[in-house]
């Protein structure tokens, strides 16, 4: 702050004056220049969403999450993979760039990097996910030990968080976190299996996504089956292929349907054909993130393309 000795009480009210309009001009300047700092940020991300694989529900919801807003008129998502999207995301923390993304909870990416949900006013990805079991009709009758297992299968999320940072410290040998819990909680794996006997090398299905949470919760369970005396034949395939083997009959049970939002349209596609055992994993969560660092809290704070 400076102080300045004023003679003439004119010269005072004709800079008061001067400084009012200034003033003004600052202020109108400043939201000129937020605006253009959030259409230099749309600039720099080139209108583009970093996206997941395109056949997960997630990317379905990103597409219609650009369509719903104004804000992302003339936005793109590019897709390609989970692990596509994770180096990309690295790469420009690391050289403090933007970047949006689809993101989801849990996931070892809110370990490693600070990074935030956009607000989604819409609501569009919803408030809360939870991941779900499912198995094909008549699984109950035609395995009821593999069944009652599957129907007790249930993580905390902050369970499934702590292993998904072991899994990056392992190289995501997900055979060997997976190993490395079921060790270590034997409890857990007693209440999972209580009163269950051992089924003498029946053969099981599981299919799973390739997103990480999945590949531990499904690396567990057919360790617990198999501890269990089920042969148990895993894999991985793309969420679409997973509801359809299910339906089908081609595979017996999955861990890793995320629902309402994520993969809720494939649900509705062929619900009545397989039984829904409830949630294994509750408080997940789907959405846009970006770092920290980004001066943008919103959906709505991006501009459109021009």
């Amino acid at each position: 702050m400076f102080s300045f000795k004023w003679k003439r009480l004119g010269i005072i009210a004709g800079l008061s004056l001067s400084l009012v309009a200034a003033g003004c001009g600052q202020e109108d300047t400043a939201n000129d220049g937020g605006d253009k700092a959030t259409t230099n940020v749309s600039e720099e991300l080139e209108y583009t969403i970093t996206g997941i694989e395109p056949g997960a529900g997630q990317t379905e919801t990103t597409n219609k999450t650009i369509s719903e807003y104004e804000s992302l008129a003339g936005w793109e998502q590019k897709t390609s993979s989970s692990g596509a999207m994770l180096t990309q995301l690295g790469d420009a923390i690391n050289n403090e760039e933007p970047i949006i993304v689809a993101a989801w909870s849990p996931h070892y990416m809110f370990a490693k990097w600070d990074l935030k949900y956009l607000e989604d006013p819409k609501g569009i990805f919803g408030e809360e996910e939870y991941i779900t079991t499912i198995a094909r009709k008549g699984l109950k009758d035609d395995m009821p030990k593999a069944y009652t297992i599957l129907d007790r299968f249930h993580w905390e999320l902050s369970e499934m968080e702590s292993a998904l940072l072991k899994a990056q410290e392992m190289n995501f040998d997900f055979e060997a976190v997976a190993q490395e819990w079921v060790d270590e909680n034997q409890k857990t794996i007693a209440e999972w299996t209580e009163g269950v006997d051992s089924a003498d090398g029946t053969s099981l299905k599981l299919v799973t996504t390739p997103w990480d949470t999945e590949q531990f919760s499904a690396n567990v369970a057919k360790i617990v089956l198999e501890q269990q005396g089920f042969d148990v034949e895993l894999t991985s395939v793309d969420p679409a292929i997973m509801f359809e083997s299910i339906a089908s009959g081609e595979a017996d049970a999955s861990l890793s349907p995320w629902m309402p939002a994520t993969h809720g349209a494939f649900y509705e596609e062929y619900e009545g054909q397989f039984e829904d055992l409830g949630a294994n994993v509750t408080g997940a969560r789907i959405g846009l993130a970006v770092p920290s660092y980004m001066d943008i809290d919103s959906i709505e704070d991006l501009k459109p393309a021009e």
